[in-house]
């Protein structure tokens, strides 16, 4: 099975619309592909949620407690500091390194630019989709 970081604009994309994203999710609902999320990324994702979507703090528990059940959480221990214009995107790669994970999936520049850091390929959804109906 193949084993993915999804950077934390899928998980929101995935939350409120129903495009590439959304079928990534649901490709893990079905198991049919490994999520991994660390600490960091939750983290993150909590934070962006309450700040630019002003959910309920209930939505946002609802919504952490669905991705925690269709995801392993990993321990990331490996730092890096690959993204120089972005560091904070430095904690989706270390994640995908301590997750040993086959790809990242985002929809971030300074992320997709790199196409690749060690074997991990750095796709957006679409292409990603694509290469999984292969």
């Amino acid at each position: 099975m193949l084993r993915v970081v999804l950077d934390t604009n899928i998980f929101v994309s995935s939350i409120f619309w129903r495009g590439n994203p959304h079928k990534i999710v649901e490709k893990a609902l079905n198991k049919e592909i490994q999520i991994f999320v660390s600490v960091n990324i939750i983290d993150e994702l909590e934070k962006v949620l309450k700040r630019d979507f002003e959910e309920p703090e209930e939505y946002i528990e609802k919504q952490i407690n669905l991705i925690l059940e269709y995801s392993e959480v990993v321990k990331t221990d490996v730092k890096v500091n690959i993204v120089k214009e972005d560091p904070d995107d430095n904690k989706i790669i270390e994640c995908a390194i301590s997750a040993n994970a086959d790809y990242i999936i985002t929809g971030d520049n300074h992320l997709l630019k790199l196409k690749e850091h060690r074997g991990i390929k750095i796709l957006n959804p679409a292409d990603f989709l694509r290469k999984l109906e292969k």
